[in-house]
């Protein structure tokens, strides 16, 4: 199981970026996908999920309303448009296939894309 973010960078307060995460080493259209965050000192964080046929989502309430979570079965990949950003968005961001509840289901992380929202 493998999977590699990127997309992240740095912007100002009220920016917008679009994190992409593309999955490998299983059934990718068969189970939900979720996005992950972890600022310094912070635990790790659940952001957002979608199910697989991507007829259902969560949010955190910190995001809700600035991030929309989709994904592309036919590419492997799910992706976490982020608009409004804070500075307290600042993490980096990691995914994860979700099971039932949006628990994580692999222990296996990637390298993670950071995003930075500073003046």
């Amino acid at each position: 199981v493998q999977f590699v973010e990127s997309g992240g960078g740095l912007v100002q307060p009220g920016g917008s970026l679009r994190l992409s995460c593309a999955a490998s080493g299983f059934t990718f259209s068969r189970y939900g996908m979720s996005w992950y965050r972890q600022a310094p000192g912070e635990e790790r964080e659940l952001v957002a999920a979608i199910t697989s046929a991507g007829d259902n989502t969560y949010y955190a309430d910190s995001v809700k309303g600035r991030v929309t979570i989709s994904r592309d079965n036919a590419k492997n990949t799910a992706y976490l448009q982020m608009h409004s950003l804070k500075p307290e968005d600042t993490a980096v961001y990691y995914c994860n296939a979700a099971g039932a509840g949006w628990d994580r289901l692999y222990n296996s992380w990637g390298q993670g894309t950071q995003v930075t929202a500073s003046s």
